[in-house]
């Protein structure tokens, strides 16, 4: 039996990020948008793929928590802010903008799944 046909999508076709700073150490969380893609993230966006994605910036350390009850994965990164906003020459390279980086972050869905990706909208009032 042949495994099913994958296709690679970007993290954020499946999720959205929120990130922030404090002090060298950044924080990044990722929410799917749907519960059924939840086990999709957990099983590729590991600790590992975080590393590699941040690879350029070093991490010392890169803990992952899962929060299934809000379907996120909360990662911090330590010693990746070239110190600090406060010690940095790098201009707005901290927290915030750093969870564009993650999801430019490509994983394999299954085919079918991956006609169903396209980022939410906001609904009209």
């Amino acid at each position: 039996m042949s495994a099913p046909a994958t296709t690679r999508v970007p993290l954020y076709r499946l999720a959205h990020a929120r990130a922030g700073d404090k002090g060298n150490r950044l924080n990044v969380a990722l929410f799917a948008y749907r519960a059924q893609d939840y086990p999709l993230l957990v099983a590729q966006v590991t600790e590992e793929a975080v590393a590699r994605r941040f690879a350029h910036r070093r991490p010392r350390l890169v803990a992952r928590h899962l929060v299934p009850g809000l379907q996120a994965i909360n990662f911090v990164l330590d010693d990746v802010l070239e110190g600090g906003v406060n010690r940095s020459l790098t201009l707005d390279r901290h927290g915030k903008g750093l969870a564009y980086l993650l999801l430019g972050l490509e994983i394999e869905v299954p085919d079918e799944a991956s006609e169903n990706t396209d980022t939410p909208r906001r609904r009209e009032k």
